[in-house]
């Protein structure tokens, strides 16, 4: 009897113990995920996403525009002379703000985990802030502000070409169309200079009839135009994430802010963890 009274009590003790380490890496874990900076984390990879989409679409669409414009619009080289330049320098200008985000993203994500990684430990009295970490969230406060208004910029520069090409598209589908009784198809014209694009002493400069729907028919027409739709999309999910970083930059300095203070009840303003 004695030697089993001992084993269920060996038993117990070990059972006991055991919920006591599940406890402790459950616990373990919960604070661990308590430390990330949710917030942070998917505006990082909304950005990359939207950064990605509308670089690398932006780049191929330019590249197609100009060799539609070659090869319909404006045969003669110097008269598009200055549109070469442009959509060239706009291609290095898109490697430029790909090479910028990915770097500004990773720098935002590892100021997250540092300020919520810093709440929590202000609140446990293990920590206190700086005027120098405030600093550096007042810096990032302001320009992820910045970046939004230009980003905002560049999401509204970019649905251009997409209303330019669907202007086209639907030209081309409304000519095409049974319903349409069109006589004379060849008064029907999209005429690009009209919109700068190129010079008025381009030739053609314009596309008429069956040679307007030609153009609707190729590759480079087909695949720029949708082309833009998904870089104008990139760049209004770069502008949502911007817009998710502000906010958390800017819960993350009023947090810093506010315990700076000696306050100790400030978890409302942080990331949530």
């Amino acid at each position: 009897m004695d030697g089993t009274k001992a084993a269920v009590e060996s038993t117990t003790e070990e059972n006991q113990e055991e919920r006591e380490e599940s406890k402790g890496c459950f616990e373990c874990c919960i604070k661990c995920l308590g430390g990330v900076p949710y917030a942070s984390l998917v505006a990082t990879i909304l950005c990359f996403s939207g950064v990605a989409l509308f670089c690398g679409c932006g780049h191929v669409a330019l590249t197609g525009t100009l060799t539609m414009l070659e090869n319909h619009f404006s045969q003669i080289t110097t008269d598009h002379a200055t549109l070469t330049i442009v959509i060239q320098t706009m291609q290095y200008v898109i490697y430029g703000i790909a090479s910028f985000f990915f770097v500004y993203g990773i720098i935002l994500l590892a100021e997250g985990f540092y300020t919520t990684s810093a709440v929590k430990k202000e609140l446990q009295s293990q920590f206190k802030t700086t005027v120098c970490g405030r600093c550096i969230t007042a810096t990032f406060v302001f320009l992820t502000y910045i970046l939004g208004l230009a980003f905002l910029g560049i999401f509204g520069f970019s649905a251009i070409p997409v209303f330019l090409f669907y202007n086209m598209w639907t030209t081309c589908a409304a000519m095409k169309s049974p319903m349409a009784n069109i006589t004379d198809p060849d008064s029907i014209c999209v005429d690009v200079r009209q919109y700068g694009i190129i010079p008025w002493n381009a030739t053609p400069g314009k596309a008429c009839g069956s040679t307007l729907g030609d153009i609707c028919s190729t590759s480079e027409f087909y695949l720029s135009f949708h082309l833009y739709i998904v870089a104008c999309a990139g760049a209004g999910a770069t502008l949502i994430a911007l817009l998710i970083y502000m906010m958390a930059t800017t819960y993350n300095y009023a947090a810093l802010k506010f315990m700076s203070h000696g306050n100790s009840r400030s978890t409302k303003f942080s990331e949530p963890y």
